[in-house]
C-alpha cells in the first residue's frame, strides 16, 4: 500500500481538532520553554562559544531538541504561526553551526571529549541522536519545502554511511531509532546507500561475539567518563560562582517488583535488554526495553514493506502476536517492568508495576501502521486505534502542558501529570505524532481484482478529515466521525474518475462478537445512499480468523477480530456511505495465568478503556470496591475534563461509581486510579 503525506489530508474532528490545536498553540511552545529552560538548547550554544556555560542533561538530551523541531515542522503544515517559524529557523541555524564538517553533530562528545566519537555505543546514544536529527530534517523538508534541516541531515547521513556501512556487529547503537530514518530518508531522495546501511544495521544486530563482555567493558568506561564529566562540573563551578546546575525535574514513580534491579542487570548482560541476543529472523518474542523493541520493529517492516524480503516477516508476525496474547496490558500499553522500561515474562501484568512508557506506546503505533501497510491486515490498524485512545493517548494532559511518562493501570498515589522530565523524550514524541495523525488514517493501492486494476482505498480509522486526490489519491473523501465516543460515521465520496473503485472499511474487534470474553455482538448498520449494500467482511483475503481457533489473551482484548469490509463499485459525485456501530459496555477478564486477576473486570466501550479516579468518587475505596455489572450504563455529561462520556454503576455496598476514560485520568491534579475492579 501506498501511504498519504500529512499534506493531503485536513483533520476537522469533534474530538481530535482540539486536541491538535492544543498541539499546536499551547504544548508546542510549552516544550520550547522547558527545552531552554533544562540547558537543552544551550548546550548548542556553549558547544560553539556563542554562549558561556557547562554542558548539561543526559547524553541523549540532543534529541529532545530534534524531536521538537520534527514536531514543529509538521504542526507548521496545518497551523502556520510566525513565531513558530522564527524558533524553527533559530534551532535549524544553530544546528548547522554545531554540526562538525564531516557531519558529525553530538554536544556531549563534542563538549565534554572532544576528538572521540562512536564511544559505547550499546550505552551512549549516538545513533539515536542522529537519527533523530535525520527524521527532523525530513519532517521539515515535507512540511515547508525548504532545504536547511535536510542539508544537515543529509550531511549527516553520509558520515554515517562512510563510517558505518561495513563496519561489524559491534558498531550497532543499543537505542534502535536511526534505522527507520535512513529507511525513511532512502524513501524521500531514492539513495540507495541509505536502504543498504539501515539493511546493514538491522541484519547484524544480534550477532556481537560475547557481547556480555563487550557491555559490561562500555559500562565500565562509560562510568568512568561520567566521573571525569563530574570532575570537570565540580572545577567548573569553583571556577564560576555564578553557576548553578540546571533544576531538571524528576521522574514520575514506579512501583518495582522483587529483583528488579537484578533483572535489569541479566537484561543487559544477555542482550535481551537491546534486542541483541539473537538474530532478527529468530527474535520471535518481544524483549527488553520497550521503546527499543517497538522502534526496532518498526525499522525492520518498513524494510520489509520496501525490499519484500518473506523472510523477515514470520518474525514479525509471531513477535507481534506474542506481544497481543502475553505482554500486553488491557490498554495496550507496552513494558511491564520499571526496571527495564520493558517486557517482563508472559503474563506478568500487575497494573501497579506497569511501566506502559508513553515513548512505547508510539512506537507500537508505528510498528502496527507499517505492518498495516505491508499486509493490508486488520489487526493491526485495530491495535493502533486501541493504542491510540489508550495508551498514547493518556500521555499530554488536556491542557498540552503537563505529561505522564509512565503509565501504570493502578494508581495509590506518587504519579501525576508533570511539565517536564530529566528524561524528556515523551512530550515531543507526542506532539509529533499527534501532529503527522493525519496519514495514519487512509492508504491506498492498485490491485489487480479481475482481469482490470482496480484502484482500492483503506479506511484505518474513523477520524473526521478530507482528503486531496493528488499524488495518485483515486478520490476525494469527506469522513465526519463521532467516535470515540459514539459509533456513527459518514462518508462522501467523490471519485477521480468513474473506473471502479475498492473500499476498505475496517469493522473494529470491538464491535465482533467473542464469548471466549462474554462480548456479545455490538453490531454495525452499513448504508450505502440509504440502501444495504452487498459486502465482503475480510481479515485477509485468505485467512478468515474466528475467535474459536485463536489463543486467548492475556488481558481480553483481542485485536485479531478485527477485519475490513469490501466494497467495489463505480462512485458516483456525492455517494454516501453511514456506518452506525452500536456502542455496548463490555467487561473484560484477563486470562487465568495472569496473577491476581480473579473476579476482576476492565470496563471498554467502543476503543476506550475506563477507569475509576477518587475525584469522581468520593467516599469510595476504589481499590476495594466490587461493581455490581447490572446496574452499569453509559452516558454522556459536561464535566470538567469537556463534554464525555462516563460510565455510571452501583456498588455491591450501594455507593454510586463513575468511571471515566483512561487516558483522561489525572487532568483534575493528584489522585488515586485503577483499571481493573472488583466484579
Amino acid at each position: 500500500m501506498k501511504q498519504l503525506s500529512t499534506n493531503q489530508i485536513n483533520i476537522i474532528d469533534s474530538y481530535w481538532s482540539p486536541r491538535l490545536v492544543i498541539n499546536a498553540t499551547r504544548a508546542i511552545f510549552h516544550q520550547w520553554e522547558q527545552l531552554e529552560k533544562s540547558g537543552c538548547i544551550d548546550n548548542f550554544r556553549i558547544v560553539i562559544g556563542e554562549k558561556e556555560g557547562f554542558r548539561e542533561g543526559w547524553v541523549f538530551a540532543d534529541s529532545d531538541a530534534y524531536k521538537w523541531l520534527e514536531a514543529a515542522a509538521r504542526i507548521s503544515t496545518d497551523h502556520p504561526d510566525p513565531k513558530l517559524k522564527n524558533l524553527m529557523d533559530e534551532l535549524i541555524r544553530l544546528l548547522a553551526r554545531t554540526q562538525m564538517e564531516d557531519g558529525y553533530i553530538y554536544t556531549f562528545n563534542q563538549f565534554h571529549f572532544p576528538g572521540q566519537r562512536w564511544v559505547n555505543m550499546q550505552i551512549e546514544h549516538e545513533l539515536y541522536c542522529h537519527g533523530h536529527l535525520i527524521e527532523a530534517g525530513i519532517s521539515h523538508y515535507e512540511s515547508t519545502g525548504e532545504h536547511g534541516a535536510l542539508e544537515i541531515a543529509i550531511k549527516a547521513a553520509d558520515l554515517l554511511v562512510r563510517s558505518f556501512l561495513h563496519g561489524p556487529a559491534e558498531q550497532t547503537d543499543g537505542h534502535e531509532e536511526v534505522e527507520l530514518a535512513l529507511l525513511r530518508l532512502h524513501t524521500l531522495t531514492g539513495n540507495l546507500q541509505y536502504l543498504e546501511l539501515a539493511r546493514h544495521f538491522i541484519e547484524v544486530r544480534g550477532r556481537i561475539r560475547f557481547y556480555a563482555l563487550q557491555y559490561q567493558n562500555e559500562n565500565a568506561s562509560y562510568a568512568a567518563r561520567k566521573v571525569s564529566v563530574s570532575k570537570k562540573r565540580a572545577e567548573y563551578a569553583a571556577s564560576h560562582p555564578e553557576y548553578a546546575v540546571s533544576k531538571i525535574p524528576p521522574d514520575n514513580e514506579s512501583k518495582e517488583p522483587p529483583f528488579s534491579k537484578l533483572r535489569r542487570k541479566l537484561d543487559g548482560w544477555s542482550g535481551r535488554y537491546t534486542q541483541q541476543h539473537v538474530p532478527i529472523r529468530k527474535q520471535t518474542v518481544p524483549v527488553g526495553h520497550a521503546v527499543r523493541y517497538g522502534y526496532f520493529q518498526t525499522a525492520i517492516s518498513m524494510l520489509y514493506r520496501l525490499q519484500g524480503d518473506a523472510s523477515l516477516l514470520p518474525a514479525l508476525q509471531q513477535s507481534w502476536n506474542h506481544l497481543v496474547t502475553r505482554r500486553m496490558s488491557v490498554t495496550g500499553g507496552v513494558g511491564a517492568l520499571p526496571g527495564n522500561e520493558g517486557f517482563g515474562a508472559d503474563y506478568e501484568l500487575n497494573p501497579e508495576y506497569a511501566y506502559n512508557e508513553t515513548c512505547a506506546a508510539l512506537a507500537s503505533l508505528f510498528w502496527n501502521w507499517e505492518m498495516a501497510l505491508a499486509t493490508g491486515e486488520a489487526r493491526y490498524s485495530d491495535l493502533f486505534e486501541w493504542q491510540l485512545y489508550n495508551a498514547a493517548a493518556v500521555g499530554m494532559g488536556l491542557e498540552g502542558e503537563s505529561y505522564l511518562y509512565n503509565n501504570p493501570l493502578c494508581v495509590h498515589g506518587g504519579i501525576t501529570r508533570r511539565a517536564w522530565y530529566s528524561v524528556p523524550c515523551c512530550p515531543s514524541n507526542i506532539s509529533r505524532t499527534w501532529a503527522g495523525l493525519g496519514k495514519f488514517i487512509y492508504s491506498y493501492a492498485e490491485q489487480n481484482l479481475g482481469k482490470v486494476p482496480i484502484s482500492s482505498v483503506w479506511i484505518h480509522q474513523y477520524i473526521g478529515s478530507q482528503t486531496s486526490p493528488t499524488d495518485g489519491f483515486p478520490a476525494r473523501i469527506s469522513l465526519e466521525s463521532e467516535f470515540p465516543y459514539n459509533g456513527t460515521v459518514t462518508i462522501r465520496i467523490t471519485p477521480v474518475d468513474a473506473s471502479k473503485l475498492t473500499l476498505y472499511l475496517r469493522l473494529p474487534s470491538w464491535s465482533q462478537p467473542d464469548e471466549r470474553y462474554g462480548q456479545k455482538s455490538a453490531g454495525c448498520s452499513i448504508r450505502v445512499n440509504g440502501e444495504e449494500p452487498r459486502i465482503q467482511a475480510t481479515r485477509r483475503a485468505h485467512d478468515i480468523i474466528t475467535p474459536s481457533n485463536l489463543e486467548r489473551t492475556a488481558q481480553g482484548y483481542d485485536p485479531r477480530l478485527g477485519s475490513f469490509i469490501q466494497l467495489t463499485r463505480s462512485w458516483q459525485p456525492g455517494d454516501v456511505i453511514t456506518l452506525i456501530f452500536d456502542m455496548p459496555i463490555t467487561l473484560r477478564r484477563a486470562h487465568p495465568k495472569v496473577k491476581n486477576h480473579a473476579g476482576k473486570v476492565a470496563l471498554t466501550r467502543g476503543p476506550l478503556v475506563y477507569c475509576l479516579e477518587s475525584i469522581d468518587n468520593p467516599g469510595v475505596d476504589i481499590f476495594t470496591t466490587t461493581l455490581m455489572p447490572g446496574t452499569l450504563v453509559a452516558q454522556q455529561q459536561e464535566s470538567g475534563l469537556g463534554r464525555i462520556t462516563v460510565l455510571k454503576a452501583i456498588s455491591n455496598s450501594g455507593q454510586p461509581l463513575i468511571f471515566i476514560p483512561y487516558h483522561l485520568w489525572g487532568n483534575r491534579g493528584a489522585s488515586q486510579m485503577v483499571v481493573w475492579v472488583n466484579e
